[in-house]
């Protein structure tokens, strides 16, 4: 029963095609037919893989009883996708095809447009026919060889009409004719975490704290009385000394700074001021004698810096009078004889504020010494971490993007920081975890929206394919951002006007600008900026320079040579 079946099937096929009659003389004249596609070497854009498809009929070639179905097919490893189909017709069919003239014969071109999947990388462009005669026998498109006009043999047309997909599908692609191949997917090399910017961190290998106190003396004295001692809170500055003291990565200075009131004579008040400066060393280096630290001592004379001060932050009602005075005169003497000219003021000032300027100001400048960069990096998995450590070892200590990506994932868990999701939003960018960055740089945005971010943003979403989105942040962007989206959507030659380095080299690349693109890496000497010299060399047909490139290439980074076994652009230096 199934022989019988099979024959059947056979018998049908062969009556189908046999009786196609208005394809017969058009099989005859296949080869005057004109099939071109542009480009010839299908491009990776925005997504999506382009061509137009031009036809070209000569002049009393298309049966003016016959209808043609073309449909374009972009065949991969692993599968195949079919485009659009195009009808044709002749001028005594009865449909709504495009028609083709018989006398004047006739151009046409087709745009085939495919989402682009990673399996395409190795792909071909084909266009498969189908034929069928309205007004005759084969009403039914039936399958036709674009590469010569045949139609399917007795056992083609078996299988054609059977179950066998795998079997069907090789006849298929014999029948097809291929009109462009590849795909060159150098967009998708972009380096858009290059344009990419980190947030600062605020973080400091030394760390300076100071504490100070001002004991106080009488006016024209420099006499340290017992009471003034007291308030100066001396045990406590002691204190803060000795604890320092038991912090080995603490190194501290002392200073006593003498000073004067800005009233009375300029030279006098010169003289007070190191008086004061060493009758409280005196006291000072007593206090301190069992640490061991050395007391530094220096006289300042009138003390208009604290004076200004002091003014600025009292309620004294003229105060923005006596700070334009200040403002206006220079010399000590003409500042204050103009203050005490201002009678209404100058009582309040004798006795809230200078006062207080009669002193001599005890210091404790601590720097502390931070962890090393040894001791950062092992304290990273034990998080036992400062925020602006962990930014500071992503940024000067991890040698590399994954590393990055450890150090600031690690930051995250303890930190919800915007500088720390953006940098993390950077890094996993170079790491090619595009999907995960975006997510990091949406976290940082509902923290911050500065123009960094804003940036980072626009280029995370070009890096996930996202144009549309990524217009939206385009108004506030700067020009390298501007050209990125230039370069996502095709246009190159704006694109390598702004962009810098490899990603220059690339936008030039594909404006067909080589010599630009080999001036933009000429300094580089990374294992992609050797691929992509191989690639400007194989197109200007230099194999020899393009093979030595590639060879340099895969020695910095082994895992390029899959990419060029797969590589279009690379293909006849692969071979070679």
């Amino acid at each position: 029963m199934k022989n019988m079946m099979k024959l059947s099937l056979v018998l049908v096929a062969a009556a189908l095609l046999t009786s196609c009659n208005c394809f017969k003389k058009m099989a005859k004249n296949q080869d005057a037919v004109k099939v071109t596609a542009t480009p010839e070497i299908l491009v990776l854009n925005n997504g999506k893989v382009a061509a137009d498809v031009n036809v070209t009929f000569p002049v009393e070639y298309f049966n003016k009883k016959a209808v043609l179905k073309v449909t374009p097919i972009l065949v991969f490893e692993g599968g195949e996708v079919a485009g659009q189909p195009k009808y044709f017709q002749g001028s005594k069919v009865d449909e709504n095809y495009t028609v083709v003239d018989a006398s004047m014969g006739g151009n046409f071109t087709q745009h085939v447009e495919f989402a682009y999947d990673n399996r395409m990388v190795q792909s071909y462009l084909q266009l498969r026919a189908e034929v069928k005669c309205p007004k005759g026998p084969c009403k039914e498109f039936t399958l036709v060889n674009l590469n010569n006009g045949a139609i399917p043999t007795k056992e083609q047309a078996a299988v054609l009409a059977g179950g066998d997909a795998a079997a069907k599908n090789a006849i298929e692609k014999e029948f097809g004719l291929t009109v462009a191949y590849g795909v060159n997917t150098l967009q998708q090399d972009i380096k858009f975490g290059d344009m990419m910017e980190t947030m600062a961190n605020n973080y400091k290998r030394v760390t300076t704290v100071v504490n100070k106190t001002d004991l106080l003396y009488a006016i024209n004295s420099s006499k340290v009385t017992k009471k003034n001692e007291k308030n100066a809170n001396l045990g406590e500055f002691k204190a803060d000394v000795d604890e320092k003291l038991q912090n080995d990565r603490a190194t501290q200075n002392i200073a006593v700074k003498g000073y004067a009131s800005p009233d009375g004579p300029e030279k006098f008040n010169d003289k007070l001021s190191k008086a004061r400066s060493e009758s409280s060393k005196e006291v000072v280096a007593k206090l301190l004698k069992e640490t061991g630290l050395d007391v530094d001592a220096a006289a300042y004379g009138e003390d208009w810096d604290g004076f200004k001060e002091m003014v600025q932050n009292s309620d004294i009602k003229d105060k923005n009078l006596i700070l334009q005075v200040l403002s206006l005169y220079n010399s000590p003497a003409e500042r204050e004889a103009e203050i005490k000219n201002l009678s209404s003021v100058f009582a309040e000032l004798k006795d809230d504020i200078l006062p207080e300027l009669r002193r001599a100001q005890i210091v404790n400048s601590t720097d502390i010494q931070g962890k090393t960069d040894a001791e950062i990096l092992a304290a990273v998995k034990g998080g036992n971490l400062t925020v602006e450590e962990y930014l500071f070892a992503a940024e000067s200590l991890a040698k590399n993007a994954d590393e990055q990506v450890a150090i600031l994932t690690a930051a995250s868990k303890k930190y919800n920081d915007a500088r720390v999701w953006n940098n993390l939003g950077v890094a996993l960018t170079k790491a090619n975890k595009d999907a995960e960055a975006l997510k990091a740089f949406e976290k940082a945005a509902k923290m911050d929206s500065s123009s960094e971010m804003n940036k980072n943003l626009l280029l995370a979403n070009l890096a996930n394919g996202n144009t549309a989105e990524a217009k939206k942040y385009a108004a506030g962007a700067d020009a390298e951002a501007k050209a990125a989206i230039a370069a996502a959507e095709g246009n190159y030659k704006a694109a390598a006007a702004q962009m810098e380095g490899y990603n220059a080299a690339i936008a030039a690349y594909m404006n067909n600008d080589l010599a630009a693109a080999k001036k933009a890496i000429a300094k580089d000497s990374s294992a992609d900026a050797d691929y992509l010299r191989a690639v400007i060399a194989a197109k200007e047909g230099d194999v020899a320079t393009a093979k030595a490139q590639l060879k340099s290439a895969t020695a910095k980074n082994p895992e390029l040579a899959k990419k060029a076994a797969k590589d279009v652009l690379l293909k006849k230096v692969v071979e070679a």
